[in-house]
């Protein structure tokens, strides 16, 4: 994704920057732009493409200058263009930022009325022109964007630069990750460590709500309520600069963190494309996978079959081979792998490819094995995923097969525009619907202490929140160790209901859609045998239900198919929490890997 580097030095820093951004580019974007400040005047140049083209600009037209800001842009709102590429500007103030403005079209009504006309189709002008605004009151650099920071609705990561000052960068985090690196009579800032590990090994993260006035001379940062704050400085190994934190406890939490952000972006602002994929002569699509990748694909079986009218079977890779499936030429086989070399994966790919019509894979490394051998690669665009309990990409592989799902319904005649527009805007509303989820966290932290205690744990969901159920189940396995299972459940009085004791913690997924009122006769049976229930719901099925819950959490309203997306995030927060509690290796738990290249 974006990429942000700043630089306070006492050097030429076009040249530091365009290096800074190539250390930036396994997040991937599409344009880049680099602002400095030379004898009092701001300027900037932007490119589309690859930074050599960033480069070439700057060779045909230099820009001097000791202070400078610089942002690798993958396109969110508005195409790759320059005109869309940062830095913005507005007058004397020019600004880079990563994540999501989510309230920028109101932002963008009050700037239209103030005849601050946008240049761009970004949502990061608004913050550039909002920030003017206040400097054309009269406000300083600081005051201004001290009074713009609570007006941005979303998850940002923002770097501000001044005409007229040379010697001032302001930066400020919400969601999205920034880092401070400390020199010697320079300064520095960038999305993660990696960009500043040539330039020092002395970082100090910014935590959530932070914000941060730079000089040459130090770094003054202040909490969300406005307090000085003390960020403690480290030391980093540059060897492993690559891979940061950013900030958070553990790896995972960051990468829970970044999901409103990850599917904003792939969902291309405000613009989603259905993938290049013509299920016309289509009868049936196979879904193949391991472990969480493999639970997308059984939440996916739903989608494809209730919206597509498509059959669609899922197997398990390891199983898949050996089990002698029946293919056929008028099949789609679909694998689904993070890392893209899962061996058993793989594998059932080469089993299948000359048997079915078409191999697509849905993956998160586009030049993995799995991508190179398919038909057909969908990225899935979720980042670097460090934790080996996966978490974005997860619900990244769910939002890639949800809008494979909407093509296949297209082609096959059962979806027509005003339904086709309908779904497109539920899985746009998804973001802030997840950020909102997020916000739960403490509430899951300390159901998570209880949790903890616990020996076994049932999940349970009907419809599309079974398979969630058995995702949520294997989190809280890998993680924190404790053993746990996910049912359907209408499965519950089927032998599982013989588990069920005031020792053992019954978690139910159950938003208030058509399957409730079952979903909650299977929660009044467990309750009836003294079980300690913890309730998932929104706000009207919490009303409804919990009142006898030991334990309830509301997220909002989630309209249509796709709530097993949103309700991924508090089953995430919880088995990360009860880890926690438990203190358990929650980045590497024991005898798992991230990529599992054997079979």
């Amino acid at each position: 994704m974006c990429g942000i580097i700043g630089v306070l030095g006492s050097h030429e820093v076009a040249p530091l920057l365009v290096e800074a951004l190539k250390r930036l580019e396994y997040r991937g974007y599409d344009s880049a732009g680099i602002a400095t400040v030379n004898a009092g005047r701001l300027d900037r140049r932007r490119a589309v493409g690859k930074l050599v083209n960033l480069s070439d600009v700057l060779v045909h037209d230099p820009l001097p200058g000791k202070s400078g800001i610089g942002h690798t842009r993958w396109a969110t709102h508005g195409a790759a263009t320059v005109v869309n590429a940062h830095p913005h500007r507005s007058g004397p103030v020019a600004v880079v930022h990563n994540g999501i403005i989510e309230n920028f079209r109101e932002l963008r009504a009050e700037l239209d009325a103030a005849g601050l006309t946008p240049e761009s189709q970004t949502d990061t002008e608004t913050v550039a022109q909002l920030t003017r605004l206040y400097l054309d009151q009269g406000l300083s650099p600081v005051e201004a964007v001290e009074k713009v920071l609570p007006r941005l609705h979303g998850a940002f990561a923002l770097a501000f630069l001044f005409d007229g000052e040379e010697d001032l960068m302001i930066a400020a985090r919400k969601g999205s990750p920034l880092a401070i690196g400390h020199g010697l009579g320079e300064m520095y800032l960038g999305s993660d460590a990696i960009a500043l590990a040539p330039m020092t090994d002395r970082i100090t993260y910014l935590e959530e709500g932070d914000w941060a006035v730079l000089t040459r001379a130090g770094v003054t940062i202040r909490d969300a309520a406005g307090r000085l704050a003390n960020r403690a400085e480290q030391k980093i190994a540059l060897d492993q600069a690559r891979i940061e934190k950013a900030g958070h406890r553990h790896f995972m939490a960051k990468e829970i963190a970044e999901q409103p952000v990850v599917l904003a972006e792939a969902l291309g602002g405000g613009n989603p494309a259905l993938p290049d994929v013509d299920f016309t002569q289509v009868d049936r699509v196979m879904l193949v996978a391991c472990g969480t990748a493999s639970y997308a694909g059984h939440i996916a079986k739903y989608w494809f079959e209730q919206l597509a009218g498509l059959p669609a079977e899922v197997d398990i890779a390891s199983e898949f081979r050996y089990r002698d499936p029946v293919l056929s030429d008028r099949a789609f086989a679909i694998f689904v792998s993070q890392s893209g070399e899962t061996a058993d994966t793989l594998a059932a790919l080469r089993h299948a490819k000359e048997r079915v019509a078409k191999v697509l894979a849905v993956v998160n490394v586009p030049t993995s094995s799995i991508a190179r051998e398919a038909d057909v690669v969908l990225p899935i665009r979720a980042g670097i995923e460090v934790g080996v309990a996966s978490t974005k990409a997860f619900t990244a592989q769910l939002l890639t097969l949800a809008l494979l799902a909407l093509k296949a319904g297209v082609d096959r005649g059962r979806i027509a525009p005003p339904a086709l527009a309908q779904r497109l805007a539920e899985l746009q509303a998804l973001p802030g619907l997840m950020n909102h989820a997020l916000s739960l966290g403490p509430r899951i932290a300390e159901i998570a202490e209880e949790l903890s205690r616990a020996q076994d744990v049932l999940f349970l969901g009907r419809g599309a929140m079974f398979p969630l159920a058995l995702e949520g189940a294997l989190k809280l396995k890998e993680i924190s160790y404790i053993h746990a299972e996910g049912y359907a459940s209408g499965e519950l009085k089927h032998g599982p209901i013989a588990l069920i004791s005031p020792e053992v913690p019954v978690i139910v997924l159950a938003p208030r859609d058509t399957l409730f009122d079952k979903t909650v006769s299977n929660m009044q049976e467990v309750m009836a045998r003294h079980g300690k229930v913890l309730l998932i719901s929104d706000a009207k099925g919490v009303q409804e239900a919990g009142r006898d819950a030991w334990a309830t959490l509301t997220l909002p309203d989630c309209p249509g198919p796709f709530a097993p997306i949103l309700y991924a995030i508090p089953a995430q927060l919880l088995a990360y929490h009860t880890a926690v509690a438990k203190g358990t290796d929650v980045d590497q738990p024991r005898n798992l890997a991230k990529s599992v290249t054997v079979e």
